[in-house]
This record gives C-alpha cells, sequence and structure tokens, in this order.
C-alpha cells in the first residue's frame, strides 16, 4: 500500500528521499529557495511546503492556510500532470516551457539547475505513490 500523493506523510517522504539521494546533493549543492508544490485536485487545492537549501530538504509539510508561509517558488500543476512527472512521462523543465506545470517566482533560478529539478523527480519517482482516481 503506497502513500497518497499530496498528503503530508507524501511530503515528509519526499524529503527523506531527496536527504537520501546523493543525486540530488550534488546538483542542488548551490540551490537556495522554498516552493509551494501546488496539487489541483478538483475542488481540492492541497499545498506542499518544502525548504530546499544546498542539496538538503530542511522542512517539509503540507500547509492547511496558504498564508501559512511566504515561499520563493509556488509550482503548481492538476494532479494528472503530477503523476506524469512522478512517472517521468513529463519533463519537468519542459512541463515549465510548455506551461503544464505553472511557476510563480524568478524563472531563471529554476533554468539554471535543470540537473537539480529532475534530481528532485528522480528521488520522488522512488516513492511507493498512491494516486487519487483522476
Amino acid at each position: 500500500m503506497g502513500i497518497q500523493f499530496g498528503t503530508d506523510e507524501w511530503v515528509k517522504a519526499a524529503m527523506a528521499a531527496l536527504n537520501a539521494s546523493p543525486g540530488y546533493a550534488e546538483a542542488a549543492k548551490t540551490w537556495e529557495g522554498d516552493f509551494y508544490f501546488i496539487v489541483e485536485d478538483g475542488a481540492e487545492t492541497s499545498y506542499l511546503y518544502m525548504d530546499l537549501w544546498h542539496g538538503q530538504c530542511r522542512d517539509a509539510f503540507k500547509v492547511d492556510d496558504k498564508s501559512q508561509k511566504s515561499p520563493v517558488f509556488e509550482l503548481s500543476a492538476p494532479v494528472k500532470i503530477w503523476h506524469g512527472v512522478l512517472d517521468k512521462k513529463i519533463d519537468p523543465i519542459q512541463g515549465l516551457v510548455t506551461r503544464r506545470l505553472k511557476l510563480k517566482g524568478p524563472m531563471m533560478k529554476v533554468m539554471k539547475a535543470p540537473k537539480a529539478a529532475i534530481e528532485l523527480v528522480e528521488a520522488c519517482s522512488t516513492i511507493d505513490t498512491e494516486w487519487p482516481e483522476a
């Protein structure tokens, strides 16, 4: 039985996967920035917060109220797009360019660290994820 995507339990598993990934540690060693990963699932929207700092995730949790944090970046997409990204059917950088993933924040900072984005997806794709019915 997997971990339900978009939950506090899932984002904490993502933090553990990132912190155990030598590929992410290397690719993101100069990266600084926190994120809301926003999951749009019909009437419900989930906000997953991750504090990413020099190849580590310092904190990760689901927030009930978007105003709880003011992250540098917000990355949002419907759950089916997130599923495609984590199944490696949608490249995260390509998803940004085609606007299937919508980014608020300094796009150039993200574009300068494509390997970090790919390693983040690689680490998160190892989580046994249960997806909501689309």
